[in-house]
């Protein structure tokens, strides 16, 4: 018996976009950078901004973001590193950051917070507070949390995302000792998936974007149908983003993943 088909919302994209060793790969040559965006936003529905992480634009630059894109694009924002990884003025950078994404927010396409820890951020009592007072600091704004520690791997602290409306992201990553593996998890309406790829030699010396330096074959994208199947029928929406930016292999992968929502599973709708 055939199953039933899914209608459901799908976002799928790629982590930043703004890379210059896309040229040929993606973009033309010749392209100016200023149009970079635009030209992405021919091809996907969505894109994580990375820039974020590293210093908090002024609202002009996000502004312009959101005149280049269509009405049916969305944006998920990477908050500031002082957010997930120094941890000391924490609602200094979220005020700051707030304020940038007004015309974002205001236009409709802002669709959340992605806040990626390190692998030094481990379950324990004072980090589950402190995903708390950022899920404050956050106001009425989807969160989701990427952690990179096996130790948050345990239902009692899917149940604590739940209660909280903390999204979680799965993740495809090198299967390495301390580092999660594939899941189907959804702990609020919203699915999130970000492929990372499995370069597992460069994972932990890999200078710069070494680390995101693979290319998934079909096969390897094939085996997470049945994930993503499952976060597809269990959630409002879902959004899958492709980190393995060198030479532009994230487009590529999410060219093929697509397809392959489309052909195999028959449910995509824009």
């Amino acid at each position: 018996m055939d199953s039933p088909e899914i209608h459901i919302d799908v976002k799928i994209g790629t982590s930043g976009y703004s890379y210059e060793d896309w040229r040929s790969h993606f973009y033309p040559v010749n392209l100016s950078k200023s149009k970079f965006l635009e030209f992405y936003a021919q091809f996907f529905n969505a894109v994580e901004i990375n820039s974020t992480y590293y210093a908090i634009p002024n609202s002009f630059t996000i502004r312009r973001m959101v005149e280049k894109t269509p009405p049916n694009f969305c944006f998920i924002v990477k908050t500031h590193q002082e957010t997930t990884h120094r941890r000391q003025e924490n609602s200094q950078a979220i005020a700051q950051l707030l304020k940038a994404l007004k015309p974002m927010i205001d236009s409709g396409k802002f669709h959340g917070f992605l806040a990626q820890f390190p692998y030094s951020f481990k379950n324990n009592e004072e980090n589950r507070k402190y995903l708390l007072q950022t899920r404050e600091l956050l106001q009425e704004h989807p969160l989701f949390v990427e952690f990179r520690h096996i130790s948050w791997i345990t239902p009692p602290m899917y149940q604590f995302l739940e209660q909280n409306n903390i999204g979680y992201v799965n993740v495809d990553e090198p299967q390495l000792p301390g580092l999660l593996p594939p899941q189907a998890l959804a702990t609020t309406r919203f699915g999130y998936v970000r492929f990372h790829g499995r370069n597992a030699q460069n994972w932990w010396e890999g200078k710069g974007s070494a680390r995101y330096d693979y290319l998934y074959t079909e096969e390897e994208l094939e085996q997470w149908m049945g994930n993503i199947r499952q976060l597809l029928q269990k959630t409002y929406r879902t959004y899958i983003f492709f980190n393995n930016h060198p030479r532009g292999q994230a487009i590529k992968n999410a060219r093929q993943m697509l397809n392959l929502i489309q052909n195999q599973l028959n449910i995509f709708n824009n």
